[in-house]
């Protein structure tokens, strides 16, 4: 088996090129696919060059919504879920790939390390982590983390994906309710962070919100 990576990306013209030729380079990886969600700039263009298939959005969807648009029509055996702004740490993926290849889990989660520059407070990734452990009793280290790999079985358990913010964390939940093998993996990867500006702090209210929203949701319906 082999898996097709796709990296949902906005804006990411600068460092999209990078990002797929790491991928492309991975033996276990067969296509890369980036969704361009209507950034209005050279994302696609830089994402072609590499050698991606490029679906551009004709509006912003989210990340959730972009995912849930192409997904919808293609199959797969294993599927790779990329950032678009981590550039040559994408290589990193084969860490991801290789105990869901290999069947010892359903869904694998990049579990990076410490953050270097000033990032946010933690509200965000303290609400996810309290709310996987609420609804779940899993504690997870990265709750937030973008970066998974996951079986077709694994997928269709867990979608339609939320939308927003809370993709992840409603992921994670839907996954383990599900009694598929949720596992993390420790890599090296890094990417861009937020800062400790008004525009950051912005990011980071919608990115709680959303999250919020999400646990509410899987409380009230009990799904899974």
């Amino acid at each position: 088996m082999k898996a097709l990576a796709v990296v949902p990306s906005f804006r990411e013209e600068e460092v999209i090129g990078e990002t797929v030729a790491s991928l492309g380079n991975l033996a276990m990886v067969e296509r890369v696919i980036v969704i361009d969600d209507a950034s209005g700039d050279l994302t696609a263009r830089r994402a072609r060059e590499a050698g991606a298939t490029v679906v551009v959005n004709g509006r912003n969807l989210g990340k959730g919504g972009s995912l849930n648009r192409v997904l919808a029509a293609l199959r797969f055996d294993v599927l790779l879920l990329i950032d678009g702004d981590l550039g040559p740490y994408a290589s990193q993926a084969e860490l991801l790939l290789d105990p869901v290849l290999e069947g010892k889990a359903d869904l694998s989660i990049a579990s990076f390390g410490a953050v270097t520059g000033k990032g946010g407070l933690g509200l965000a990734k303290g609400l996810g982590r309290a709310g996987i452990k609420r609804l779940t009793g899993r504690v997870m280290e990265t709750p937030l983390s973008g970066q998974r790999a996951m079986t077709w079985e694994a997928f269709d358990a867990v979608r339609p994906f939320a939308r927003g913010f809370g993709m992840e964390v409603a992921m994670t939940v839907d996954a383990v309710r599900a009694g598929l093998r949720v596992i993390e993996v420790p890599v090296r990867m890094s990417h861009r962070e937020t800062g400790r500006d008004l525009a950051g702090f912005a990011h980071r209210g919608r990115q709680f919100g959303d999250i919020l929203l999400a646990l509410a949701s899987r409380t009230r319906e009990g799904r899974g």
